[in-house]
């Protein structure tokens, strides 16, 4: 599997790019910002995007999605619990510009598959950041979004967010995984399952 991790935008959110060795097809998980240097690392790594996934629809996760869909022609995925953020920016805290993005092809519910050929990927379904939050499981990572982070957890404290519900989508989805699943969040260093089960202080109970 290709693996490439873009920090980018004002609020540091992390684009990955993903790919197949062996079919040089993939996906974008998250294209919050510089539609530029994610395109230019696509083309690097010279592959074929197949998807544009998305973990939730808040701007810092989606501010370069038209450009990347534009050149691309990839089809954008979302949980259908997100699906209406799109089109709704206004209602998120920060204060971002950016071109208002496409509405989705496809649109995904926990148990769904994000297949790349060789690369296949289940779509978690784990609200609390968002009502259509998602992780992505395969291969021995987790792309785990806004919901968990080294040391750390998504916000609950924006419309739509719930406590209860990002802690019961952490302790059902995310810490039943093996020890040696590499997390790989939304913002900041990426980290294991089994570091943060051991030394993550809002998961330590």
């Amino acid at each position: 599997m290709l693996l490439k991790k873009l920090v980018v935008g004002p609020i540091a959110s992390n684009c990955y790019i993903v790919g197949s060795e062996s079919t040089k097809e993939g996906m974008i998980v998250d294209p919050g910002a510089e539609a530029e240097e994610i395109l230019k690392n696509v083309k690097e790594l010279r592959l074929k995007i197949k998807f544009i996934v998305l973990t939730h629809g808040h701007p810092d996760h989606v501010g370069a999605l038209k450009e990347v869909k534009e050149a691309t022609g990839a089809e954008v995925a979302i949980h259908t619990d997100d699906a209406e953020s799109l089109q709704q920016p206004s209602s998120f805290v920060f204060d971002l510009s950016y071109q208002a993005p496409p509405s989705p092809d496809k649109l995904l519910s926990g148990g769904d598959s994000i297949d790349i050929n060789d690369l296949h990927f289940l779509v978690l379904h784990t609200p609390g950041h968002s009502p259509g939050g998602i992780c992505l499981l395969g291969h021995g990572v987790v792309f785990s979004g806004d919901t968990l982070f080294n040391y750390g957890i998504g916000r609950y404290d924006l419309p739509g967010s719930s406590y209860s519900q990002l802690m019961n989508s952490l302790h059902t989805k995310l810490m039943v995984l093996p020890d040696d699943t590499i997390v790989y969040p939304g913002h900041g260093p990426d980290t294991t399952i089994g570091t943060e089960r051991r030394a993550n202080p809002f998961l330590r109970d």
